[in-house]
């Protein structure tokens, strides 16, 4: 039985345990993590190491975009969920001449921490990507996304917004993952149309 079948047949409480440590997981290796290793490489000017990061952070920004979506109730949430999980490890892994230039650098400690957050955060979205499949279905029908185990994944959200945005609709910072997602779109179109076929898998023109 595969994890699409397995996923919704968890108990809620369980389920619930689950969302709340991948969300925690997220906070720990998609924004911590890269954010000190970001800082760390542009103290130690590490250029490769800076790109590779910096090109992360705009592919992995679809991951906050999912979270103001999963605040404004809208269902197409959880395939964007789905697409950050597979997009920020092939971002990671996808530069033939970043992946060169920093498999050549001397050992060091940031080369070290860098080389094992990259593959924890692989294993990390490889892992949460197979249990997100399993609630692809929540995107496409109301009733399933009404449904309480595909309502317990907007519950961290609802939480981030009223830390941060208590005092807005869920209605308007809706608006704002609806309007990131349509720019992230387009931006991904234009890679795949146009900067793919002129520069490859070279990062660096």
């Amino acid at each position: 039985m595969d994890c699409i079948a397995i996923a919704p047949m968890l108990e809620p409480s369980l389920l619930r345990a689950l969302v709340w440590t991948d969300y925690r997981l997220a906070v720990l290796f998609t924004v911590l993590v890269p954010l000190v290793l970001l800082i760390w490489a542009f103290v130690q000017k590490n250029e490769a190491i800076q790109h590779l990061l910096t090109i992360y952070w705009k592919v992995a920004s679809l991951l906050m975009i999912t979270v103001y979506l999963m605040i404004g109730g809208f269902s197409i949430s959880f395939v964007a969920g789905l697409m950050a999980r597979v997009l920020i490890p092939v971002s990671l892994w996808f530069w033939v001449d970043l992946n060169e230039e920093i498999r050549e650098q001397p050992g060091s400690a940031l080369k070290l921490i860098f080389s094992a957050w990259r593959w924890a955060i692989t294993l990390y979205n490889i892992i949460g990507g197979a249990i997100l499949l399993g609630f692809v279905p929540c995107a496409f029908s109301g009733a399933r996304f009404g449904a309480a185990d595909c309502q317990v994944w907007l519950e961290p959200p609802l939480l981030y917004k009223e830390y941060f945005h208590a005092g807005y609709t869920n209605g308007f910072l809706g608006f704002f993952g609806i309007l990131g997602l349509v720019l992230y779109m387009a931006s991904l179109a234009w890679f795949v149309f146009v900067r793919l076929g002129k520069q490859g898998r070279q990062a660096i023109n």
